[in-house]
């Protein structure tokens, strides 16, 4: 949700990390979130509970990952 939310805001992901056990928006506004960003017109309960696992999984990795640690890579990869 929080990626989510601030993309949608425009801001620059690249240095962000997610913030563990912060409260961000109510239920209502994540739900809204994943449903504009699911990329299905009327998904299952479960097709949203598979959404939000492998986009967890794949910034979970992202966030791990040492080519997108803006302090490692410097500019060479704005924007990856």
């Amino acid at each position: 949700f929080q990626y989510l939310k601030r993309f949608g805001q425009g801001c620059n992901l690249d240095t962000f990390c997610y913030e563990a056990l912060s409260v961000e928006g109510s239920p209502a506004e994540c739900l809204q979130l994943f449903l504009l960003h699911c990329g299905i017109v009327d998904p299952s309960w479960a097709e949203l509970r598979n959404f939000t696992w492998f986009l967890n999984i794949q910034l979970r990795d992202c966030e791990a990952s040492v080519f997108c640690n803006p302090d490692f890579v410097q500019d060479t990869l704005n924007g990856f």
